[in-house]
């Protein structure tokens, strides 16, 4: 039975409520549950134990990234949450940056201890779909992982690799959480090999 992580990085703030990710989140749990994946949750926003969520990382095969996008990237919650993660993780989630004093030749990011498991992140944007694809548009046309491309990184460090990205766009000016739960549904059917 395959073991998933998902992390809720939604938050109260301004504006905004939360309510979309927590929705998107409670899909995913309503999902991988029917198909019998074994799931556990974290809610960032409410707090954490961070040597458990350590382990939590352990346990998994897969961690879910829910978030939404803000200022061009993760929530300072979100990244918070994986800089203390990931630092406590030293010796269990990864050994070094890969190289040695005396051999300095070796990889950079090549000192990851969890090889094997996948990470996925599933993003909510109020950018529209052509801000990441238009080459005259906001983001070059270089798409919505070139933006994360960092937070790609931090997990590929520890050995991950990532599952195809799941976007929601226009959530603010435009949304229709009916159709992008759909889609949520329809993608972790697709990644997951669960029967529809």
């Amino acid at each position: 039975m395959k073991k998933v992580l998902l992390l809720n990085g939604g938050k109260k703030f301004a504006h905004s409520d939360g309510r979309y990710n927590t929705t998107l989140h409670e899909a995913a749990l309503s999902v991988l549950d029917r198909g019998g994946l074994d799931v556990k949750t974290t809610f960032i926003d409410e707090g954490y134990d961070v040597a458990e969520e350590v382990a939590k990382f352990l346990w998994a095969d897969v961690i879910i990234y829910q978030m939404p996008g803000w200022w061009m990237g993760a929530p300072w919650t979100v990244k918070k949450y994986i800089d203390e993660v990931f630092t406590e993780g030293h010796g269990s989630l990864y050994a070094s940056d890969g190289r040695t004093r005396s051999d300095a030749s070796q990889k950079y990011g090549s000192g990851g201890l969890i090889h094997g498991k996948q990470y996925m992140l599933s993003l909510t944007w109020n950018a529209p779909q052509q801000a990441f694809d238009d080459p005259t548009d906001f983001f070059e046309a270089k798409g919505v992982d070139a933006v994360y491309f960092p937070f790609h990184k931090a997990n590929q460090f520890l050995g991950m690799t990532g599952l195809p990205t799941f976007l929601c766009v226009d959530v603010m000016k435009r949304p229709n959480i009916e159709a992008d739960v759909a889609r949520y549904e329809q993608h972790l059917t697709e990644v997951f090999g669960l029967k529809a």
